[in-house]
């Protein structure tokens, strides 16, 4: 009687066959916009146009502008009223992901709390600790970035 052929064996064969062969991965893209988990509000809910007012300020769920697919809330009417004339000029650089992380390379969440507007742009940054290091350069840390900013989202 022939002997039945081990399926584990063969699938796991074939596994390592493809992936020598350079088989594709299955890696997703990183979103545009840093979201935390099950969430499509960004920034932790902070108003953007207060980074610019010198203090990050929790924004009014019920005033709420939606920018390249997330929620962005305001502290007034009058901010959300700016902020629908040039949403660009006000969302953190990078997605809202942080800067040092994008300077490096690649994407890490950001804390709404670790922010420095530089040039009239917001950035973000992993935590108070990684923005003491990004702060050591910010001008070359921005051009990093600046030259990994989309590419660090495939």
């Amino acid at each position: 009687m022939p002997k039945t052929p081990n399926l584990t064996a063969l699938a796991a064969a074939a596994l390592i066959a493809l992936a020598g062969a350079g088989a594709p991965t299955l890696a997703a893209a990183a979103p545009e916009v840093y979201l935390p988990a099950f969430s499509k509000v960004a920034i932790g809910g902070y108003d953007p146009l207060s980074y610019f007012e010198g203090a990050p300020r929790k924004g009014d769920p019920k005033l709420v502008a939606t920018f390249k697919g997330a929620e962005y809330r305001f502290a007034s009417a009058a901010n959300l009223a700016r902020f629908r004339t040039n949403p660009a000029a006000y969302v953190p650089q990078y997605g809202g992901y942080c800067a040092w992380a994008v300077a490096g390379g690649y994407t890490a969440k950001s804390d709404p709390l670790a922010w420095k507007v530089v040039g009239g742009k917001l950035y973000l940054n992993y935590d108070q600790k990684v923005q003491q290091r990004w702060a050591k350069d910010i001008p070359g840390n921005i051009a990093k970035a600046d030259r990994n900013w989309p590419e660090v989202l495939r």
